[in-house]
């Protein structure tokens, strides 16, 4: 049994003590028990029922080396920011894969990943470092993620999709087959990629229309 520290006390932090509880009740692979939480807002800590005690906050914290962490901070800038103080310190990251999501035997997934449960994820998918892939998504054969990416619910990304580093994809979005994404881009809810997306773009419905049937 593997000891780990969630970074975050808010809701995402919460949603991973909630899997970690759920795998260990289920007596499955994942083999993880949450020893402590660190948030520098005690009321985020005190929102939810946790498992385990507050520790202190985040960016004071001295890195242990007898257990590891899980990235609980959902904000891109800051889950990379407190990444790379932490990992210059020794931390370690763990993975965390619920037991209700499919993953492929041939798929990699890097360090710091976490998989939330119905997620499906296909042959020769690459996922890479603390990429977070939330529940119900669609990882396509063959599609490539980078590091530090954010997608949300219901993210369908189809066959040989490309995606960068640091990349926000809203409830919903998906992607055609064989699209490009670059860097730090934020994709709107509900949008569906049918273009490559190069760097440092916001992609969104300028206008949306609202179809109102008539009974005749």
């Amino acid at each position: 049994m593997t000891e780990v520290i969630i970074v975050g006390s808010g809701g995402h932090g919460a949603e991973l003590d909630e899997y970690i509880s759920y795998a260990n009740h289920l007596n499955a692979d994942v083999k993880l028990k949450v020893i402590g939480f660190l948030d520098d807002n005690p009321a985020n800590y005190a929102s939810y029922s946790l498992s385990a005690p507050l520790l202190g906050g985040v960016r004071d914290h001295a890195v242990r080396k007898d257990c590891q962490y899980i990235m609980g901070i959902a904000n891109l800038l800051y889950r990379k920011r407190f990444v790379e103080q932490y990992q210059a310190q020794g931390a370690i990251f763990a993975r965390l894969i619920h037991p209700a999501a499919y993953l492929s035997p041939s798929a990699t997934v890097g360090e710091g990943v976490v998989i939330g449960p119905m997620a499906n994820i296909g042959p020769n998918v690459k996922i890479g470092d603390f990429t977070l892939i939330n529940s119900r998504c669609s990882l396509g054969h063959d599609t490539h993620l980078g590091k530090y990416n954010f997608i949300s619910p219901n993210v369908c990304f189809s066959g040989f999709t490309s995606i960068g580093d640091e990349n926000l994809f809203g409830i919903n979005s998906a992607t055609i087959p064989t699209i490009k994404v670059g860097n730090r881009n934020k994709i709107a809810a509900g949008m569906v990629l049918d273009k490559n997306v190069g760097d440092d773009t916001v992609v969104f419905y300028r206008f949306k229309e609202k179809v109102i049937a008539v009974p005749q």
